[in-house]
């Protein structure tokens, strides 16, 4: 009993010394990223200076370059480049499509070519379109009545999911695969409606796939507008024999060398635990990239400026990695993941930031269902912040490659229901971002691997 008693007591001193020792530590945190932040300036010169950064573009070389810049003015212990081929597709000169109700009467709607597609015959593709919400209802038109038109996919993200990227990936299928099962039953070309849940005039690009068609079977592939798509299914309703014309001149080019950009600090007492933390530093072109990813970006960056700022040496090696490649082919994630499995590397926690610069509610976390427990039990620690979600959930695309049986990985949660708003558009610009909300995202993001840092899990 007496021994019991011991422990006990033992484990409330431990506890009072804990709180003692965090809740100072992460007012530190905080204040550094609101009162002497440097998150909002980088991601200033990133997206204004710098701008959109397709994978192989100059930009993305020029961002890479100011990453390193920025990460040695840091003074950290180490700061790399690793190399990894990407892919390199132009988009051309910017495309143009309209619907014609009847011959000489046109009516222009934006649209935009999907990253990776081919380019349409230069004179453009006219043609009668199909609109379908899904490929069982394409498959079950069949052949016949697909060959030689334009299918139209216009099945938008369920707006009555909270939750928008559950609405985003319930409906993403279409622009990623839509062109390949067109293609099979003889479509021409492919326009698929915006990931987006408000209707404007920006179309949305993205990723998107051949499959295993080889290429005198491939089809023009094209987003138009929520706005542009609402209007063709009103006069396809009108009228089914309507036309589409699609032109735009983007091209496949061989693989190009880029680079991640890792920067590092040396762990004090378990130098050989290495904790991540990380964005994709690659963006579409149509805008300049500031909600995905550079927010992420800087963010990522900030963790380790701000732990330096405060005088914490972490326990553990802590590296940012800034990824190349997310958008279209996750080149520079399977390139790090390669690497850290050849040299046997021991990554303890991930941490990923892909969800834009809005307002942090807290973070999906990915491990076993003990350390998760655990975890959750710091949420007194985030209260004053107004950080209440601590959920089990994925990641993010390049941390998730890291995972083992026993390791943390976590993404961080801002308010999601405007991201889409801006996802791979025109519109994902500087002037989008709010300087507090993206401090308060680094200061979460440092947080939590503060804790990670200090607890031993």
């Amino acid at each position: 009993m007496k021994l019991r008693l011991l422990i006990a007591f033992l484990f409330v001193a431990l506890s009072l010394q804990a709180q003692e020792e965090i809740a100072p530590t992460m007012k530190k945190i905080y204040q550094t990223a609101l009162l002497d932040g440097q998150s909002y300036p980088w991601l200033a010169h990133l997206s204004n200076q710098i701008g959109g950064r397709l994978s192989g573009s100059l930009n993305a070389q020029r961002a890479v370059e100011w990453g390193k810049e920025e990460l040695d003015a840091l003074g950290l212990d180490r700061v790399w480049l690793q190399p990894v081929m990407v892919p390199k597709w132009i988009r051309g000169t910017f495309e143009y499509a309209n619907i014609e109700t009847s011959p000489g009467n046109t009516i222009n709607v934006p649209i935009c070519a999907l990253g990776g597609s081919i380019a349409t015959p230069l004179a453009g593709i006219r043609a009668e379109v199909v609109e379908v919400q899904d490929f069982e209802e394409l498959k079950a038109l069949g052949e016949d009545k697909v060959k030689g038109k334009i299918v139209f996919y216009n099945r938008p993200m369920q707006a009555d999911l909270v939750n928008t990227f559950s609405a985003y990936s319930g409906c993403v299928n279409q622009r990623f695969s839509g062109a390949e099962e067109a293609a099979r039953l003889g479509a021409v070309g492919v326009i698929v409606r915006s990931m987006n849940l408000r209707l404007d005039d920006y179309p949305h690009t993205g990723s998107m796939s051949y499959g295993n068609l080889p290429l005198r079977q491939r089809i023009p592939a094209a987003a138009i507008s929520t706005n542009g798509a609402e209007l063709l299914s009103s006069m396809l309703a009108l009228n089914p024999a309507l036309k589409f014309y699609l032109k735009q001149n983007c091209k496949n080019l061989p693989d190009v060398e880029s680079f991640n950009v890792i920067g590092e600090i040396k762990g004090s007492t378990h130098p050989d635990e290495i904790m991540v933390v990380g964005g994709h530093l690659d963006s579409w072109d149509l805008g300049d990239g500031s909600h995905d990813d550079g927010a992420g970006v800087v963010q990522s960056m900030e963790v380790l400026r701000i732990l330096k700022k405060i005088g914490y040496r972490p326990k553990r090696t802590l590296r940012v990695v800034l990824y190349m490649n997310e958008e279209n082919g996750q080149r520079g994630a399977a390139k790090y993941t390669e690497v850290a499995k050849r040299k046997k590397e021991k990554h303890v926690f991930a941490l990923e930031s892909d969800a834009g610069g809005f307002s942090p509610r807290g973070f999906s976390i990915d491990t076993t269902p003990e350390k998760l427990k655990q975890i959750q039990a710091w949420a007194p620690y985030f209260e004053p912040y107004l950080i209440h979600l601590f959920v089990k959930g994925g990641s993010g695309a390049d941390v998730a490659l890291l995972k083992t049986e026993d390791n943390v990985l976590a993404g961080l949660r801002p308010d999601s229901q405007r991201y889409f708003d801006f996802h791979h558009a025109a519109n994902d610009t500087f002037d989008a971002i709010n300087k507090r909300e993206l401090e308060l995202g680094a200061a979460t993001m440092t947080a939590m691997v503060y804790l990670m840092d200090y607890f031993k899990l």
